[in-house]
């Protein structure tokens, strides 16, 4: 495919996953748990060896910190988007209540 196809494939898959609510709710439930499954794996699988090793230890929960703070950030822009498709749900909504007003103020 190459590395222009395989950029423009990322971005589809991209778009299809911010845009889309359920799609969001996937990934935002899959990224939940892994970073769960990351968690309990450093709190009773390995918790001996990196009890033993300072650097992995540090390593380990680091990217367990970048691993939550990415999904609050995820959560949260799933939180706007979801305000904004609301928003635009309830304009459109009160457009069509004032243009039937007026439609039955003019008859």
């Amino acid at each position: 495919m190459g590395n222009a196809g395989d950029w423009e494939l990322s971005k589809a898959l991209a778009k299809a996953i911010l845009y889309d609510r359920g799609q969001r709710r996937k990934w935002l439930g899959r990224w939940l748990l892994l970073t769960m499954a990351w968690m309990a794996a450093g709190l009773w699988v390995v918790d001996a060896f990196l009890s033993k090793n300072a650097w992995m230890f540090l390593l380990w929960w680091a990217f367990c910190f970048f691993l939550v703070s990415m999904l609050i950030i995820f959560a949260l822009y799933d939180v706007l988007a979801v305000m904004r498709e609301e928003g635009k749900k309830s304009d459109e909504r009160f457009a069509e209540i004032l243009a039937e007003h007026k439609k039955s103020s003019d008859e």
